[in-house]
């Protein structure tokens, strides 16, 4: 026991300083969560990404400070990347949702209950925001269908905020040219 004493309270030391960096990172999330009128649930899912790192930090600390040789988990640590990578390059698109899940927590002006238009070509859409999650918003039409889009989505398009009662169409090229003719 003696002879890690020295580890044993680097250890402590750095998980400490873990705790308390977690704590302050906690208190400034939901105080900007406050001022900006964002919802408690957007701000633990923030959480959630500030622990994973903290995680990862705590992980290469300790095998830092109790001396654990590179090569020991390198086989498996780059099998691990291996198979990540794979699935990230597989699936880039959940990661760039959960990319613009973060963006937006901090940068989108809307909140829920907002009715907004997403101005896409294809497919507009005018909704009040119902929830907010990490890999899409759920949108309720005014006829109660429950729609979801994507964070990375919401980036790329047009948004603004509508009044109630403002309907949207979707015009075909067929009744586009039977309107152009009468």
């Amino acid at each position: 026991m003696f002879i890690y004493k020295s580890e044993l309270l680097l250890t402590a030391v750095s998980l400490i300083i873990l705790i308390l960096l977690r704590i302050i990172i906690t208190y400034f999330v939901r105080r900007f969560g406050k001022r900006k009128n964002k919802v408690a649930k957007r701000a633990r899912l923030i959480m959630k990404y500030v622990d994973s790192i903290l995680f990862i930090i705590a992980f290469i600390i300790g095998i830092l400070i109790w001396g654990i040789r590179i090569q020991d988990i390198g086989l498996i640590a780059s099998s691990i990347f291996a198979i990540v990578g794979i699935g990230f390059f597989a699936q880039w698109s959940v990661l760039s949702h959960l990319t613009s899940g973060v963006i937006i927590f901090f940068t989108f002006p809307y909140k829920i209950g907002d009715r907004i238009k997403i101005h896409d070509t294809d497919f507009p859409i005018i909704a009040v925001i119902e929830d907010i999650k990490a890999f899409h918003i759920k949108l309720r039409t005014d006829d109660g269908g429950l729609h979801t889009y994507p964070n990375s989505l919401v980036l790329q398009k047009g948004i603004t905020m509508v009044a109630e009662g403002v309907q949207t169409r979707i015009v075909s090229e067929e009744n586009k040219a039977n309107t152009d003719k009468t």
